[in-house]
């Protein structure tokens, strides 16, 4: 260990800002030394001297700094010794080829189920496949999962996620043998009788449908497309008039404005589809109609009962759900916005206030979250989209969305790919102006996510009493200030996922690589907003593991002779370090 030196950096006014308002932030002592910045553990001295604008910040350093040679197969790459701390950054602020971070979820139906469709899917942008088992059966989607498997083994530069979507406790109109035309002030009834279809009545999957219906309701069909207000009902028939008309099709689904049937939130039917999921391995279930945590609880042990590592993605589409928001995010592994039915029981000028809130929450849980509904319906029939659905991605994007959704536009529209180019092209063109605008002056707080430490901790930070995850989450929030500020992409090894979720949680400007040797793992990440998995065995030769690290990205185009990328070591699992020690890099590569 060498001795330890006294260092000294200049800031930038908007990092100053952020240091200052954190001075103990945390139990580290920093070092910046030509291109190497670490991050270790223990007690620290720290002076600033403010002067024309800047803060110098001098801090001691226990640990050694020093170069490597990293060979690759044109010679070994250097890791100069950087000069200035921006001289790397380039007139836009990036270094390298533009990559959309925000991820783009494909609903899989008639018009994309072949091998073919999933391979064009794939290369137009989709980055999760989802599966909607409220349509097609087992051996359908069976045939779906194989071919998204068959991509995986296939493709270097691109991994696609599995997501089975639960049907949930859906209420739906029976079939008809051709569309009913509804016009306004005409009278139609429900029934739970089965079989039942005329041209004034058709009959509804659900029991219970009279006893949960009171007169005086609004009744949506379709998310809202037709409307009913119920007059009267008996024991088996519920008497309505049309307010809004409409062409009434086979199984549409209905809902009470204000209300949730009064089902469980998983159904025998979704019982045995998480099954499939399970024999089958998907990444994710999104489940319906979520009300409470209990459900989330439930099925998570279910899933350990079977030892099946798939996360759970809560579906917020009810009225009953907003009370419980909190626990229901808490206990899932991610959230999604279901504007659909979430507008059809709710006011619908809720839906977007509730967007905003549940991204906001997700975020500073930690949690991914996904828009789902209608972001680009008009293109299940067109081949360009509204203005306003443009509008409805970017703002999706500029919230803080992980992932946004299409449905019926790749399930069963006429322009599927073209939906996927859009969504592709308006997500990374909003992403730009955050990255370039007002967004970059002020690197610490700019992702509206605060810091990971708060006064409040302060007392146990000077006890060094930090637990694991918030050192962890400090060593992320900070990495991702050190990468904005010299645009630089980051780097980080990981055995579970987790500090490259944490990274994405903090939303850097550039891309994350996250290295791992897990396969399940690297199909998870994918999710992510930023993160670029990459599936590599990890030796226990540190160096050698960055040298192929490094060269793979070269080789693949996705580093440049020159660039410089930010390192990071941390984690819930330690690689190549002690549990105690973690470590920031910034690296000059040279091919």
């Amino acid at each position: 260990m060498a001795e330890a030196k006294m260092l000294t950096r200049q800031y930038p006014p908007s990092v100053a800002a952020a240091a200052e308002g954190r001075r103990s932030f945390g139990a580290g002592r920093v070092g910046l030394s030509g291109n190497l910045v670490g991050f270790s553990t223990g007690s620290r001295r720290m002076s600033r001297h403010h002067r024309n604008g800047l803060v110098t910040a001098s801090m001691r350093t226990p640990f050694k700094i020093q170069t490597s040679d990293f060979g690759s197969s044109d010679g070994p790459l250097e890791l100069e010794k950087s000069q200035s701390l921006y001289e790397f950054m380039s007139p836009n602020g990036h270094t390298s080829g533009e990559k959309r971070k925000t991820k783009i979820i494909c609903t899989i139906g008639p018009c994309t189920n072949t091998r073919e469709m999933i391979w064009k899917l794939a290369e137009a942008g989709m980055d999760v496949a989802r599966l909607n088992m409220s349509h097609g059966d087992h051996e359908s989607h069976k045939k779906t999962i194989d071919f998204v498997k068959e991509y995986n083994a296939q493709s270097n530069d691109k991994v696609i996620a599995i997501m089975l979507d639960t049907k949930g406790p859906e209420v739906r109109s029976g079939d008809v043998p051709q569309p009913i035309f509804l016009k306004e002030g005409q009278e139609f009834s429900f029934t739970i009788k089965r079989g039942v279809s005329s041209e004034d009545t058709v009959n509804v999957n659900y029991d219970d449908f009279v006893n949960d219906v009171e007169v005086g309701d609004t009744l949506l069909v379709d998310g809202g497309m037709m409307s009913l207000a119920v007059k009267s009902k008996t024991t088996d028939v519920v008497k309505c008039v049309v307010i809004d008309g409409g062409e009434l099709k086979s199984r549409r689904h209905l809902n009470v404005r204000g209300k949730s049937a009064t089902l469980p939130s998983i159904t025998d039917k979704d019982w045995e589809d998480i099954k499939f999921g399970v024999d089958n391995k998907v990444d994710f279930y999104a489940v319906s109609f979520v009300k409470d945590a209990k459900v989330v609880h439930e099925l998570k042990d279910y899933l350990k009962s079977c030892h099946a590592d798939i996360h759970v993605v809560v579906k917020i589409e009810s009225a009953d759900s907003i009370p419980n928001l909190q626990s229901i995010i808490s206990a899932s592994d991610g959230a999604m916005v279901a504007r659909g039915d979430l507008g059809a029981e709710l006011p619908i000028e809720e839906v977007p206030l509730l967007q905003e809130e549940i991204i906001r929450r997700c975020r500073n849980m930690k949690k991914p979250v996904i828009v789902a509904t209608n972001m680009l319906e008009s293109m299940i029939n067109h081949p360009t989209p509204t203005r306003a659905e443009v509008s409805d991605i970017a703002i999706a994007v500029r919230e803080g969305t992980d992932a946004i959704m299409l449905s019926g536009e790749t399930a069963h529209g006429k322009y599927p790919l073209k939906a996927v180019k859009v969504m592709h092209t308006v997500a990374l063109r909003t992403e730009l102006t955050l990255s370039n605008g007002n967004a970059r002056p002020n690197l610490a707080f700019s992702n509206g996510i605060a810091p990971p430490v708060f006064p409040a901790d302060l007392e146990a930070v000077h006890r060094g009493q930090l637990d694991q995850n918030q050192m962890s989450s400090m060593f992320a929030f900070h990495a991702t200030i050190m990468a904005n500020t010299l645009s630089t992409p980051i780097i980080v090894f990981t055995r579970t996922g987790s500090m490259a979720i944490l990274l994405s949680h903090y939303r850097p400007s550039s891309t994350i690589f996250a290295f791992t040797n897990g396969e399940r793992v690297k199909q998870r990440l994918a999710l992510y907003q930023g993160v670029q998995p990459i599936y590599m065995q990890l030796s226990d030769d540190a160096e050698e593991t960055f040298s192929r690290a490094l060269n793979l990205l070269l080789t693949r185009g996705l580093l440049k002779d020159g660039e410089h990328v930010t390192l990071v070591q941390s984690g819930t699992q330690p690689i190549w370090r002690k549990e105690s020690t973690h470590h920031i890099q910034v690296l000059k590569v040279r091919g």
